[in-house]
């Protein structure tokens, strides 16, 4: 019987709670028959009494709980307002915590390099754009259209004898020729 009681004892978790739980077991196994059926009753009182504390604890807990509850429905303070409160912490913490700082610092880092990049490419179409503008190549094409456009509006002003705009010397060209805009046969 007594072999038996000690084969119920579980595995401490650590060796100095292995050599405590040898030794009472140890004191345990020497004891008589009616020292052992002693010390069970002992220990079943100390239970008892211990789980009566602890429900005596629950229940002035659940007392505290509600007065909490009811002093905090008199303030004002709702369950929402608690969860905003919670969460608003919660993000305070993240902010706070250094992995969130690191990853901010690591974005902000992304962002202006990206920032850089974009930057240099743009001012590079710029360059290239002002480079264009002002080659021979440009120019001879810019001096060209101004030409051609100086040959028709010429042409438009000797055939009707007054100076119009380019658009409306070309209305009357139309017109002229018997041409109607899609708008007019629209609108006849």
């Amino acid at each position: 019987m007594e072999d038996h009681n000690t084969a119920n004892i579980s595995e401490p978790a650590s060796p100095a709670a292995s050599v405590a739980s040898a030794e009472i077991a140890a004191e345990f196994a020497a004891l008589s028959v009616e020292e052992k059926e002693q010390r069970r009753a002992e220990w079943s009182q100390e239970l008892a009494r211990v789980e009566e504390e602890i429900n005596t604890l629950r229940t002035v807990l659940a007392s505290k709980t509600r007065h909490a509850s009811d002093l905090k429905r008199k303030l004002g303070i709702t369950v929402w307002k608690e969860l905003t409160d919670d969460v608003n912490q919660g993000f305070k913490n993240v902010k706070e915590s250094t992995v969130f700082q690191r990853t901010e610092s690591v974005l902000k880092s992304t962002g202006e390099k990206t920032a850089s990049v974009f930057g240099s490419i743009t001012s590079g179409i710029t360059s290239k754009f002002s480079q264009m503008k002002n080659s021979e190549s440009m120019r001879s094409i810019e001096e060209k259209v101004g030409s051609a456009y100086e040959n028709v509006k010429t042409k438009v002003t000797s055939r009707s004898g007054s100076v119009s705009s380019f658009p409306d010397a070309l209305d009357e060209n139309n017109t002229d020729f018997g041409l109607n805009s899609p708008t007019d046969s629209v609108t006849k």
